[in-house]
């Protein structure tokens, strides 16, 4: 053997040792299944993205989501970060993300110089509406309201991707507001128990405006966070424990989030631009796989209901109730259905109106509050079930853009249909972010390859 042989082979040695040292500094994450093709963000595609959040709000899991989101922000053009909620969540609460965003910036941009400053992200950070909509669907213009119009009115050809993951009554507002918005825009709204908190904005967009595209998801969310596999380090703690603490600031402020545990229910919307085919909601994506919407539920009743009545769970029920003459001259009233208190709307022709969501299947019982005494302390109930996997086959004529859960019962985790087109790739987008917070925690190193 002459001695450039000898030389080479020990080269060789110690890079192989090198390697097995890198490799053993990090929890070694299993191969995921090979995923279908696509082309979204990942793939290089730049879409432009708006995303309204309840952050701080009626659920913490907001929190997880933005971290989440803030990793991957290289890969998008995003236009705006509206708070949107009702509960106490505020713009606030996204510049508090965006301040751990700043703590971990200078590692980032080692990976990709398209990450955008803290201080681009505060700019565009907007403060949306703050109360549930009134009856009509729309109250005032707020700063994000107008926000969203304005970036859907720029001189861009591409759509503009809103990202909705708490109540949709911005949304509503800006189509009040200027409707030649509507074909520049792609909704993907996170539903389900949001939809209860925004029950008059959504009901004003399906009766004026039908023809948005829009996914309305929700149960297929649940995926992130329901199914698919969760032994060892895909667990939702696990996870969280070997991959996501201690990787930066964004890494540390995730980990004190819900106890350290994965719900992130907001992500899939982001998901669905990453991996998957964005133009068509029928392709499977991290996101999940949709149908064409079948006729929105929706159910009127002149009188109170009782749980003998029923309607398609995430539909809407409108209660017309007649008010006697005699009554006080401003006649108000709430409908009490567990954590809500619903006001009601009295439209000047005798009726007070109140409108409500079910965001589960099962038995749902209120009562009204009212200063009117034919009202006052009234009960009823309504019970409301999962729709049958054949209204798929009936989708709306009226509704040709809109999209929504696959009621099919093998793509369903329990009652959440739909959950499993998320839940399928588990694996894949959780191992992709647990590639991404590394980013947080140091900077690239010459010889990684990304």
């Amino acid at each position: 053997m002459t001695i450039w042989k000898t030389i080479k082979l020990a080269i060789l040695a110690l890079s192989c040792l090198a390697a097995t040292c890198a490799l053993a500094e990090t929890p070694k994450l299993n191969k995921p299944r090979k995923s279908v093709s696509h082309s979204g963000a990942l793939a290089g595609q730049r879409y432009r993205v708006l995303v309204s959040t309840d952050i701080g709000g009626t659920d913490p899991d907001d929190f997880q989501s933005m971290v989440h989101f803030l990793v991957y922000a290289d890969c998008f053009d995003i236009e705006g970060l509206v708070s949107s909620p009702y509960g106490p969540g505020r713009k606030e609460d996204i510049l508090k993300v965006i301040d751990c965003y700043a703590k971990d910036y200078a590692n980032l941009k080692t990976y990709s110089d398209r990450y955008p400053t803290p201080g681009a992200l505060r700019a565009i950070t907007k403060q949306g509406e703050t109360e549930m909509a009134p009856y009509c669907g729309a109250r005032q213009s707020t700063e994000g309201s107008e926000w969203l119009v304005k970036c859907a009115q720029r001189d861009d050809p591409r759509p503009l991707y809103v990202l909705v993951w708490g109540g949709i009554d911005d949304l509503a507002q800006a189509l009040h507001d200027a409707p030649d918005i509507l074909p520049k825009l792609r909704v993907y709204w996170i539903g389900g128990p949001n939809k209860k908190w925004s029950p008059d904005a959504y009901q004003y967009i399906a009766e004026h405006h039908p023809e948005l595209w829009i996914i309305e998801s929700n149960a297929t969310y649940r995926g992130w966070f329901t199914g698919g596999n969760q032994k060892g380090q895909w667990g939702n703690k696990e996870f969280v424990t070997q991959h996501i603490a201690g990787k930066g600031a964004l890494g540390a402020f995730f980990a004190t989030q819900l106890g350290g545990t994965i719900k992130m229910g907001d992500t899939p919307s982001v998901g669905w631009l990453l991996h998957g085919t964005p133009e068509d909601a029928s392709k499977p994506s991290w996101g999940g796989q949709f149908v064409r919407a079948w006729k929105r539920p929706y159910a009127r009743f002149d009188r109170l209901t009782t749980k003998e009545n029923r309607i398609e769970v995430f539909g809407i029920l409108e209660l017309v109730l007649p008010l006697v003459d005699g009554g006080p001259e401003k006649p108000e009233s709430r409908l009490v259905v567990e954590n809500q208190s619903l006001i009601g709307h009295t439209p000047s022709d005798g009726t007070m109106r109140f409108r409500f969501c079910p965001k589960a299947a099962k038995t749902y019982n209120f009562t009204i509050r009212s200063n009117v005494p034919a009202l006052n302390g009234k009960t009823g109930g309504i019970t409301s079930f999962v729709p049958l996997p054949d209204v798929a086959q009936h989708p709306s004529s009226q509704l040709p853009n809109w999209c929504t859960d696959d009621p099919s019962e093998d793509v369903a985790e329990g009652e959440h249909i739909g959950a499993k087109t998320v839940s399928r790739w588990r694996e894949e987008f959780l191992g992709d972010f647990a590639t991404r917070m590394h980013r947080c925690k140091s900077p690239i190193s010459p010889n990684t390859k990304y």
